[in-house]
C-alpha cells in the first residue's frame, strides 16, 4: 500500500535511482522486478533498453535547441532553451544513475542522485516560469527575466540537492527511512510546477490566440508525461513479469517524458512567429523601398530591368525586383509593375513608352558605343 512520504511500495514497484539510498537496509530499497543487465568488459549495464531511448532523447534535444536558437526573434526563446538544456544535463545524469556505470556501493553515487533529483525539479521550476513569458510579466530576453530564470532555478535546484544529500546521510533530522521532504518535493512539487505551466498556456491561448489548435500540443504533453508516471508507479512490476524481465515501467516512463518534452517544443514553435527580416536561411538580397517610383522620372519605365541590362564591359547590374519580407510588404516598386504589362494599358499610353525606350537606347549607344 502506498503511503506519504514513504519511498518503500514505489521502489518495490519500479527501479528509481534513490531507492538504493533510502530505507533502514544498507542496500536500501529493491524493486521486485526489473529489466534484464547486459555485460559489456566483465561490467554489468542495467536498463538497457531505457539507455537507448536516453541516448535518443540526447540527440532530440540537440535538435530542438538548434531550432530554438535559430529562431532569433521569438518570443521566449532564450528561456525556453534554458528548459531544454536542463533536460540534456538531466538525461546525461539519468544515463548514468541507471546504467550502473557508477556503482550504488560508490562514495560519488549518492551526489550524482542528488545532482539529478535536484535537475528535475529546477527543469520543472524554470518550466512554470515559462508559463509567465506570454503574459508580459517581464520583456522576455532582458537582464531581469534572464537573471530570474537562472538564480531561482539555482535556488531549486540547490534546495532539492541539499534535502537530497541530508536525506541520504541522514543530517540533522532528515531520515532516509522515512524521507518526507524528499517525497514532497519530488511527488507533490514538480507536478504542481507542471499543472500552473498547463493551465497558464491554455489561458493564454484561450485569450490571445484565433486558433486553438496549439492546445493539441499542450494535452497531448500532459497525457504522455500522466501516461508515463502511471506506468513506472503503478505498473512497471507487472509490465515486467509479463515480458519476462525485457523491460519495465522504466523503459515506458522514458519514452514518455522524451514525448512530452517533444510536444512542449512542438507547442512553443507553434504559438511563436519570428520576424522574416531576421529568419535565418531565408532568401537573400531582400531589400526594402522606402518611395514608390515617380511617374514622372524620365527613367521609371525602365525600372525592374537592370537584371537584363549588361553594361559595355560586360557587368550585369544587381537585380532589384525584390520584395520585402519575401513578398509579404508588396508596396515598394508599384510603378515597375504598372510597367511590366503593357497589355493591359492604354494603347496611347503604350506607344508613349515604347517612344521613351527607343530614346532611352539611343543615349545608351552614344554615351557607351560598342567596342
Amino acid at each position: 500500500m502506498y503511503r506519504f512520504g514513504y519511498y518503500d511500495e514505489i521502489c518495490s514497484t519500479v527501479q528509481m535511482a534513490a531507492c538504493p539510498l533510502l530505507g533502514d537496509s544498507q542496500i536500501g530499497y529493491e524493486p521486485s522486478c526489473y529489466a534484464r543487465n547486459i555485460e559489456v568488459r566483465s561490467s554489468l549495464i542495467f536498463q538497457t533498453a531505457a539507455l537507448i531511448i536516453d541516448i535518443i532523447a540526447l540527440f532530440m534535444t540537440v535538435i530542438m535547441i538548434f531550432h530554438i536558437r535559430s529562431k532569433y526573434t521569438a518570443v521566449g526563446r532564450k528561456e525556453m532553451v534554458l528548459f531544454f538544456y536542463l533536460y540534456f544535463i538531466m538525461t546525461i545524469l539519468d544515463f548514468i544513475t541507471i546504467s550502473g556505470i557508477i556503482p550504488i556501493s560508490s562514495v560519488v553515487y549518492p551526489y550524482f542522485v542528488a545532482a539529478y533529483l535536484g535537475l528535475t525539479s529546477a527543469m520543472c521550476w524554470c518550466l512554470m516560469l515559462n508559463g509567465f513569458i506570454g503574459f508580459q510579466w517581464s520583456e522576455d530576453g532582458t537582464a531581469l527575466s534572464l537573471w530570474t530564470f537562472h538564480l531561482t532555478s539555482l535556488l531549486i535546484f540547490g534546495l532539492m540537492y541539499f534535502i537530497s544529500i541530508a536525506t541520504f546521510k541522514e543530517v540533522a533530522s532528515f531520515d532516509k527511512a522515512h524521507p518526507i521532504g524528499l517525497f514532497i518535493l519530488y511527488f507533490i512539487f514538480n507536478p504542481f510546477c507542471l499543472a500552473v505551466y498547463v493551465v497558464l498556456q491554455i489561458i493564454l491561448v484561450v485569450n490571445t490566440l484565433d486558433e486553438y489548435w496549439p492546445l493539441g500540443n499542450i494535452c497531448f504533453a500532459l497525457v504522455f508525461f500522466i501516461i508515463g508516471q502511471v506506468i513506472q508507479i503503478f505498473l512497471s512490476d507487472k509490465i515486467c513479469n509479463a515480458i519476462k524481465h525485457y523491460v519495465d515501467g522504466v523503459f515506458f516512463g522514458t519514452i514518455c517524458t522524451l514525448l512530452s518534452v517533444m510536444m512542449i517544443y512542438k507547442y512553443w514553435d507553434s504559438i511563436t512567429k519570428e520576424d522574416l527580416e531576421f529568419s535565418v536561411g531565408g532568401k537573400g538580397n531582400v531589400w526594402e523601398v522606402k518611395e514608390l517610383l515617380n511617374e514622372d522620372d524620365e527613367f521609371a519605365p525602365y525600372a525592374g530591368q537592370a537584371a537584363n541590362t549588361i553594361g559595355h564591359s560586360g557587368v550585369a547590374f544587381a537585380n532589384t525586383n525584390s520584395y520585402y519580407g519575401g513578398g509579404q510588404q508588396q508596396q515598394g516598386y508599384m510603378a515597375q509593375q504598372q510597367y511590366e504589362m503593357p497589355h493591359q494599358q492604354e494603347p496611347a499610353q503604350h506607344y508613349q513608352q515604347e517612344q521613351q525606350q527607343q530614346h532611352y537606347h539611343q543615349q545608351q549607344q552614344q554615351a557607351y558605343p560598342p567596342y
